[in-house]
């Protein structure tokens, strides 16, 4: 019998291959190794990006938002560092015509593999007013979590000391 389970494992070579989005039908992670760093039983080093449930952006992509927005697109992108590449949307988003910042630089289609890289995470929520939101609307959550992978050795919490009142008579 095959296993049911499986984890598909791509390496994203360049900045338009990086460009990813979140499914949560599958459970999509990202892992961000670092190859020339290796653990104790000889795994590299790494961080796991795991995304919250999170849509793209919902405007058309002509729309003066779409195109100012356009890092919106895609949940994650990747690109090599650059000092001058600060902000997703570029500089000054509400002054250009759009499709500056991300959309441009990664255009160039750079390699990022065994290079300093920039990882952006574009997440959010798309709220759908109901009555119980008037007058004062609830706080919806969303998010992510950065996870190390692979940094230690073993379980660092394994060699913690027992607190003095662990066990009773």
């Amino acid at each position: 019998m095959g296993n049911a389970f499986g984890t598909n494992v791509t390496l994203l070579e360049s900045e338009l291959k990086a460009q990813r989005d979140v499914d949560a039908s599958r459970s999509r992670s990202w892992r961000i190794v670092n190859r020339s760093r290796r653990n104790g039983v000889g795994e590299p080093t790494a961080y796991k990006l795991l995304p919250a449930a999170t849509p793209t952006l919902l405007a058309d992509p002509s729309s003066s938002v779409g195109r100012r927005a356009a890092f919106a697109s895609h949940n994650l992108w990747v690109t090599p560092f650059e000092p001058e590449e600060r902000r997703a949307a570029g500089d000054y988003p509400n002054q250009h015509h759009g499709h500056a910042g991300l959309p441009t630089w990664t255009a160039a289609d750079r390699p990022i593999v065994d290079t300093d890289i920039v990882l952006w995470h574009s997440f959010g929520v798309t709220h759908i007013p109901r009555p119980e939101d008037w007058p004062v609307m609830p706080v919806e959550y969303t998010g992510f979590t950065l996870l190390p992978s692979g940094f230690f050795d073993r379980n660092p919490a394994l060699d913690v000391p027992p607190s003095a009142d662990h066990c009773h008579d």
